[in-house]
């Protein structure tokens, strides 16, 4: 299969993509760093212990000084997937809505290629636009063994997946909302709508009741809202966020299928 149109694509962004993930690397590389200073502060424990309601918001099912819950906190349950979504979600508002408002979809549109090449290379330059930033991090992560950061391989590989897939899954859903309505506008607004209240649901689903009923609709829920640093990932929130990316990916390819591209 041809590459040049995902090759493309991450070419135009690639000083994003290497700002991003050298900015990411040195904060992660900061926050090892700085754990053996506040390793031992009772302190920072106390700010959580007995107030659920602030550690579900930083993330913190633990002692914060532990070494899960300090990179939970600064790192895994909110920065890191920050981030990853900045990119994906303005890669995939621009992938489609973007290039099409801008006159160059149709340039690329006309060449000997079909639709569904066309949308299925988005897809993986969606796909290479997202995994930088978490792997780099994962590395820092890696490092930090020699600043008492010993954080288990398996659970960091499946958090590191885990934020790469949620990603995936909110590029998806811009690139689609963008197919759909050829507005980049509209699909940055909803998407980063979908976003948030996707993070607030998995954030307070631990302690208010009537969020935590609804907590399965969150894809932030699946992909972090179990521990991953600490337990990893389940099969059933594994197979719920690639079932999410496989009906996303096939809704994207039907949508700039039948596009009216200008």
């Amino acid at each position: 299969m041809r590459t040049d149109v995902m090759r493309l694509d991450v070419r135009l962004r690639r000083r994003g993509l290497v700002g991003y993930t050298v900015g990411m690397g040195a904060y992660a590389v900061l926050v090892v760093a700085l754990y053996p200073t506040f390793k031992g502060d009772t302190g920072l424990d106390a700010i959580t212990s007995g107030n659920s309601s602030l550690s579900a918001l930083l993330g913190v099912s633990g002692p914060l000084t532990s070494p899960d819950g300090w990179m939970n906190a600064n790192i895994y349950a909110n920065f890191l997937p920050l981030v990853v979504l900045l990119m994906t979600i303005g890669y995939g508002a621009s992938a489609v809505a973007g290039q099409d408002e801008d006159g160059v979809l149709g340039l690329t549109a006309a060449l000997p290629l079909g639709r569904v090449s066309l949308a299925v290379q988005k897809i993986l330059a969606l796909v290479v636009i997202a995994t930088p930033v978490a792997a780099v991090t994962m590395l820092a992560a890696v490092a930090g063994r020699r600043s008492d950061i010993d954080l288990a391989t398996g659970p960091l590989v499946a958090a590191t997946a885990a934020v790469i897939g949620l990603g995936i899954v909110f590029g998806l859903l811009a690139l689609l909302v963008g197919a759909l309505s050829s507005s980049r506008t509209t699909a940055l607004g909803v998407t980063s709508a979908v976003a948030a209240l996707s993070y607030v649901i998995s954030a307070l689903a631990p302690v208010v009741h009537w969020v935590h009923a609804v907590r399965w609709l969150s894809p932030f829920y699946w992909a972090l809202g179990g521990e991953p640093l600490t337990r990893g990932i389940g099969a059933a929130a594994t197979w719920t966020l690639v079932l999410c990316i496989g009906g996303l990916a096939s809704a994207c390819v039907w949508a700039v299928d039948r596009m009216d591209v200008r």
